[in-house]
């Protein structure tokens, strides 16, 4: 059985070692055991889990919704189609955020254009910013 450092368990999967303890700490990821050194000795249930995780939080997952697929997973519980139904929540909150992310584009892009980039300290884009009652208009 191949057994890693908690260091090279962070190489292998490109998370934080920090990060790795917190997943640790909130229950997301096992505690390994330790070593008569007291190092922690991770393995390659740790390694597949880690990297579950970490893929899940790069599509966008909460941390809830990893907790809940972990827990599905772990008691052999899970059916395709609740897998499916989380998914698609999922990616209708990713779809919700991309059309937010557009109307903020296309208010900076508005902004961007009203201000002519002169070399006087009159900016329509600050005034814009300081701008505490006007409600941001995004560009259709």
């Amino acid at each position: 059985m191949t057994e890693f450092t908690i260091g090279e368990l962070s190489k292998r999967t490109d998370v934080n070692i920090e990060t790795i303890r917190y997943y640790e700490k909130i229950g997301l990821l096992p505690h390994p055991p330790r070593n008569s050194s007291g190092y922690r000795i991770y393995s390659a249930p740790h390694l597949e889990r880690l990297s579950f995780i970490r893929r899940s939080r790069e599509l966008g997952f909460s941390q809830a919704e990893v907790r809940k697929l972990l827990t599905l997973v772990d008691e052999h519980q899970y059916t395709c189609a609740e897998v499916r139904d989380i998914t698609v929540k999922q990616r209708l909150t990713v779809r919700n955020k991309i059309k937010d992310l557009r109307k903020l584009e296309r208010a900076l892009t508005t902004m961007i254009d009203e201000c002519a980039g002169g070399d006087i300290p009159d900016c329509p884009i600050i005034d814009t910013l300081f701008a505490h009652d006007l409600p941001l208009q995004a560009a259709p």
